[in-house]
């Protein structure tokens, strides 16, 4: 079997495993809490996003074709950085509001911006080159792009009563 054959599988099967975990597991308890604790436990997720840099790290991973690593890890980076920034200022609604929208944004647009790179570039015929960072793209990066899909539904969707959702989103007096 090919090497894109079998990353596509994990792709795949990554996806798979991580919407019946997050279904079963994760948002059950997201959906019972309100609004704002689950877009903070959202964040503290994608606040570990810093990681990413490892994609430049030299030594780290074997040669992935030129361009598909910047623009990952600093996608990576950034959306790290804009989640750190939504949890270091709960106690400021408005901000953690605009933080939270900003890493969320930014986040699908660097997964959307590497899926396109890495078929682009060719990284599934290379994905050996990965080494011990192989595990993000099939297990990690489908579970924050399902907790970016449901955040951005969550900050679109309108609130059921919204008398109560203001009062425990802090907006209410």
């Amino acid at each position: 079997m090919s090497s894109t054959a079998i990353f596509n599988i994990h792709l795949v099967l990554g996806y798979v495993a991580c919407l019946l975990a997050f279904g079963t597991y994760i948002f059950p308890r997201l959906k019972s809490m309100d609004r704002f604790r689950a877009h903070r436990v959202i964040a503290t997720i994608h606040s570990f996003r810093f990681f990413g840099l490892v994609f430049i790290l030299p030594g780290a991973v074997g040669n992935l074709p030129a361009g598909f690593a910047p623009f990952c890890a600093w996608g990576d980076f950034a959306t790290g950085v804009l989640a750190l920034a939504a949890l270091l200022t709960v106690r400021i609604r408005p901000l953690f509001w605009s933080f939270v929208v900003a890493f969320n944004i930014v986040g699908v647009i660097d997964i959307l911006g590497d899926y396109y790179n890495a078929v682009r570039l060719g990284l599934p015929q290379v994905a050996g080159q990965l080494g011990s960072t192989y595990i993000i793209p099939v297990l990690y990066v489908p579970m924050i792009m399902i907790t970016h899909a449901v955040a951005l539904y969550w900050l679109v969707r309108p609130q059921h009563s919204p008398a109560s959702a203001l009062a425990h989103d802090g907006f209410a007096a």
